[in-house]
């Protein structure tokens, strides 16, 4: 094992550009946690009263939390758990602080596993929508293509075996080889696609209402039930608390303050948000179809809208690629800590680590898998095996990770160091930000947190 103290013998990985580091940590954002659960969360929630208190809360709380894990990567040019024991040599930390780079990697390896059996169901979809599956099909007929997908172990583990090579041969490459290379071209592209959809939508479906929907804020409908829920998507949609910020943080080179960096993040990571509401919102209220529909509104009621459109087997194929876009810049986030773990402190070769990790990942993922189908009777606390392992990851783990940077940021680094690194000059402003992560952010994590235990 290599310690810490040690020369690495191999050349880190450095982004070749500031905004090549602000596409790859959008990316990591972006993610089905966007495309997917924003615009059926902001249904459930009453549309623009929840988009309001969700802004305000992604640049109150998200962007100083990652802000926080984001410098702490970069300061300590290392992985998610060597970071913590460079701190803890160099400045005196406690030693126990190394919990947090232990935690962040082993909740993203776990998200991973399940995430990739998630985006199979997208790439299988992709396939799907550009036959033209979904044309004239009703409500029960579009629910039977996604029972008999979820259904079949055979089919979900081909489309995650692929997503997950898929994953591994990226990750294999390195930063700016592998990840760097897929962010300088997809995440454009995502947005381009966006954007078609949106143009798609202004002749084809409803605007108007869509745009009623989000935009026309009503403050009565603000409840302390929809703050809650909106101060969780934000938290969640950042991909805070699972290491994969601090990770892309350490190959970011120093010189530029940070806090600049991580709006332009928040940003893109919000407007992909309200973008990919614009593009389904409108499709839905165009076929008289309610947006609060849950989890199933990708899946069951997207589809169902998009085989009555004219052209909707480009619309439904272009879709179904966007979001799978969004689910690989994420997923390459969320091995990547690892990865670095192996290189650093194993000394082993990217390309076997790669292969290594994306190996178990995958094997774990079969839980997933059978859990629709072969494993779906076995229960436990009434909740089968991938709810399970969803429930303790997001509930517990995420936001747990997430108090833990925002409290070691802000209580046990030295403030200097906090400082130099958001490059926040004006004394009034330094107080404002060190009242921000000291005591507003870590009451607004637990409150999430206490709300995902107890709600």
């Amino acid at each position: 094992m290599l310690e810490d103290n040690q020369r690495p013998p191999y050349t880190r990985g450095q982004w070749s550009s500031r905004l090549l580091f602000v596409f790859a940590a959008t990316g990591s954002a972006v993610g089905l946690g966007n495309i997917w659960k924003f615009p059926y969360t902001a249904g459930e929630n009453g549309g623009s009263s929840f988009i309001l208190v969700y802004l305000i809360c992604i640049f109150l709380i998200g962007l100083p939390i990652l802000c926080c894990e984001i410098l702490l990567g970069r300061h300590g040019k290392r992985n998610t758990v060597n970071i913590f024991n460079r701190f803890h040599r160099d400045y005196g930390t406690p030693a126990g602080w190394v919990v947090i780079g232990w935690l962040g990697m082993i909740t993203g390896f776990l998200i991973l596993s399940y995430y990739s059996v998630v985006a199979g169901w997208v790439m299988a979809y992709v396939v799907k929508s550009a036959a033209g599956a979904f044309g004239n099909l009703s409500t029960e007929g579009i629910g039977n293509i996604f029972k008999s997908l979820t259904g079949d172990p055979e089919r979900l583990l081909l489309w995650h075996t692929l997503f997950m090579v898929i994953t591994a041969v990226t990750l294999a490459h390195g930063v700016r080889n592998g990840i760097e290379r897929v962010v300088k071209y997809f995440m454009p592209l995502l947005v381009v696609l966006l954007g078609v959809l949106i143009a798609y939508n202004a002749t084809v479906g409803n605007m108007a209402e869509g745009i009623a929907f989000m935009f026309s804020f009503d403050l009565e409908k603000i409840t302390p039930a929809v703050v809650l829920v909106a101060l969780g998507q934000a938290f969640f949609s950042l991909s805070l608390g699972m290491g994969a910020m601090m990770i892309y943080g350490s190959y970011l080179p120093g010189g530029k303050p940070l806090l600049g960096t991580t709006a332009a993040i928040v940003t893109a990571d919000t407007l992909v948000a309200i973008l990919a509401g614009l593009a389904i919102f409108p499709l839905l209220f165009s076929f008289g179809i309610a947006p609060a529909e849950g989890a199933g509104l990708i899946f069951v009621t997207l589809p169902l809208a998009i085989g009555q459109m004219p052209a909707g087997a480009l619309f439904g194929g272009l879709f179904f690629f966007l979001l799978l876009i969004a689910a690989w810049t994420s997923a390459l986030s969320l091995l990547e800590p690892l990865i670095a773990w192996c290189v650093e402190n194993r000394g082993w070769k990217r390309s076997t680590a790669a292969a290594a990790t994306g190996a178990v990942a995958w094997g774990l993922g079969l839980i997933t898998v059978f859990s629709f189908n072969e494993w779906s009777h076995w229960q436990l606390f009434g909740k089968t095996p991938f709810e399970l392992l969803d429930y303790l990851t997001s509930n517990i783990m995420l936001p747990l990770g997430g108090l833990l940077i925002v409290l070691f940021a802000a209580w046990v680094l030295p403030a200097a160091i906090v400082q130099d690194e958001t490059g926040i000059a004006k004394p009034w402003r330094a107080k404002a930000w060190r009242v921000m992560i000291r005591y507003f952010c870590p009451a607004a994590v637990v409150l999430i947190l206490a709300n995902l235990l107890l709600g």
